[in-house]
């Protein structure tokens, strides 16, 4: 399994890591204009409010660009292997990035659609991953 540097915590983003302890997927909501948004923010970026909510999200989503690592990257060492990191189209309209995994990285294209997987972390978080749709594994 690979190394994962594992990110911080802020007051911004507690309700999204907190909801991972129990491999929820959750995105930030504006109550006054409806939308969902990524990365998580203090005020909406399309009408500005503060009015933000946590709403469970469905962590179905689509492939919009990829690229293949094949040197390590950041809290990951050679043996970790060739990774694929990838710009996820959300069902809920926000576009996230990502680690897709449980297929070959050369086999991440655009187009592919994908589903939220969950690795664990030191203090009882998970990192949200994306692994193909058409992937069920059973510790995810």
């Amino acid at each position: 399994m690979m190394k994962v540097l594992e990110p911080p915590v802020s007051p911004g983003t507690e309700p999204f890591w907190d909801a991972t302890r129990d491999r929820t997927f959750v995105l930030p909501w504006c109550r006054e204009c409806d939308r969902a948004m990524w990365y998580p923010r203090e005020v909406c970026p399309a009408c500005w409010s503060s009015a933000i909510d946590w709403r469970p999200a469905a962590g179905a989503g689509v492939v919009y660009a990829v690229a293949v690592h094949h040197l390590p990257g950041p809290g990951r060492d050679a043996s970790d292997g060739t990774y694929a990191v990838a710009l996820v189209d959300l069902a809920e309209g926000v576009r996230m990035m990502s680690n897709v995994v449980h297929c070959p990285p050369e086999g991440v294209v655009v187009g592919m659609p994908v589903q939220v997987t969950w690795q664990a972390l030191s203090d009882g978080r998970h990192l949200p991953l994306f692994e193909p749709s058409s992937h069920r594994s059973p510790a995810s």
